[in-house]
């Protein structure tokens, strides 16, 4: 089968290596489509050498979109002909994992690829849900959903998104419902922002009377300034790291809290739309990876395979 392939770390090309097949309690599908994530980038570039030993070829991709081709013994969930949605991390990082069920797969920017059956992070697809939009909504969709189950944002409070223009906070921004949102962006994309229903303000020039601060991008070690924005009583949710430590923000007065989500199945996030600005082909799959490290993008970039 046809995959990218990363034969060095931080190297993208695109060849033929053997079709992975379902073993017991496994799956395999047809891909339609895959999207790309930080922790691609990650994994592929050995940022976790010593933790996680890739064996080369190594197939990154996490999210995808397909149709049941294989089922394992055991399985009885999935049939062949199925569709499809969800995500796997690397096998080869499947001691790194907390979740009791972990998603695990052979690899999504392919044309095959093989996952566990018995995890919540994959489900049917609703045929009216396509293919490119669900390959987009897995890991975003479970960020989305889990900062707004902790946040608990009510509807007259101002609410702050730092790195609103990924993947996640373009899936994030149109699913606020609050009195205000303003959201930081570079020049070029204020008027995107606007488009999604924020106020757009330059990172660093937070505003003050902000209930809510959602941090999305920054270090969490670097959200001092971003603290300051809050009142007393104020709420600041990271998805980043190092884990929140009281002398990060220098406040007593306000919550400050990681959002990590391990219970919410992906069937619980189809009602939310992600934002999908780039496409590409999977031999175009080096470049869109290496657009994604080294280009300012707006979105989700979406492998069609």
């Amino acid at each position: 089968m046809k995959a990218v392939l990363v034969e060095k770390c931080g190297e993208y090309t695109v060849g033929d290596i053997p079709t992975p097949h379902a073993g017991p309690g496994q799956i395999q599908a047809r891909i339609a489509a895959a999207s790309l994530n930080a922790i691609d980038l990650r994994v592929a570039s050995g940022a976790f050498h010593g933790i996680v030993d890739l064996t080369f070829p190594h197939v990154p991709g996490c999210d995808f979109a397909g149709t049941v081709t294989e089922v394992g013994d055991g399985v009885t969930t999935y049939a062949p002909g199925d569709l499809i949605f969800g995500h796997g991390i690397p096998r080869a990082m499947a001691g790194m994992l907390p979740f009791p069920k972990p998603s695990l797969t052979t690899g999504t920017l392919a044309e095959y690829a093989v996952f566990e059956a018995d995890t919540p992070f994959i489900a049917k697809r609703p045929p009216e849900l396509d293919a490119i939009t669900a390959a987009a909504l897995p890991t975003v969709g479970l960020t989305t959903n889990a900062l707004l189950a902790q946040a608990k944002i009510q509807p007259g409070e101002t609410v702050l998104v730092i790195g609103a223009t990924g993947g996640v906070g373009t899936t994030l921004l149109p699913a606020l419902e609050a009195g205000k949102i303003i959201a930081t962006a570079k020049p070029d994309d204020a008027g995107f922002i606007r488009e999604m229903g924020a106020e757009p303000t330059a990172y660093g020039e937070y505003p003050i009377d902000v209930d809510v601060v959602l941090n999305l991008v920054l270090p969490t070690n670097e959200l001092k300034e971003a603290a300051k924005s809050l009142n007393p009583g104020g709420r600041l949710y990271t998805i980043t790291f190092p884990a929140p430590k009281p002398e990060f923000i220098d406040r007593d007065d306000v919550t400050f809290e990681m959002v990590l989500d391990m219970e919410s199945g992906i069937d619980k996030i189809i009602h939310l739309t992600p934002t999908v600005t780039r496409r590409y082909t999977l031999d175009e799959g080096p470049r869109a990876l290496t657009d994604f490290a080294r280009e300012h993008t707006v979105g989700k970039l979406v492998v069609v395979a």
